[in-house]
């Protein structure tokens, strides 16, 4: 069964940092391509970054290039991602989707808030 558990999410004030982290189980790890992905109040959701199975190649949409960074440790199972320069636009849940075949796994997700 596959299992996605993201933690990290917090309240924070803009321009602070905050690094997501999620454990995942049930599948082929090694072999996956990772992504997390986020959804802000009344928006759908969006992609945010994603991770080639061996880690060496990133992708970044245009709004946090610069600003985020994902990673992953293929030995403990677990993507990361480390958001810097936060503001209130990066308001939203975010989450670690997996795709195995054609079946998108999603797990709850952390809310993440940046107030003042």
């Amino acid at each position: 069964q596959v299992r996605l558990v993201e933690f990290g999410g917090a309240l924070v004030q803009p321009g602070d940092s905050l690094r997501l982290s999620c454990a995942a189980s049930g599948f082929p790890f090694n072999t996956s391509v990772l992504r997390w992905s986020r959804q802000a109040p009344g928006n759908q959701r969006e992609l945010v970054a994603s991770i080639s199975e061996d880690g060496t190649l990133t992708h970044y949409v245009n709004f946090v290039k610069g600003r985020f960074t994902i990673s992953r440790d293929n030995v403990k199972n677990m993507v990361f991602l480390q958001m810097n320069s936060l503001s209130s636009a990066d308001t939203a849940v975010y989450s670690c989707p997996v795709r195995l075949a054609s079946t998108v796994h999603w797990g709850r997700g952390p809310p993440v808030t940046v107030s003042s």
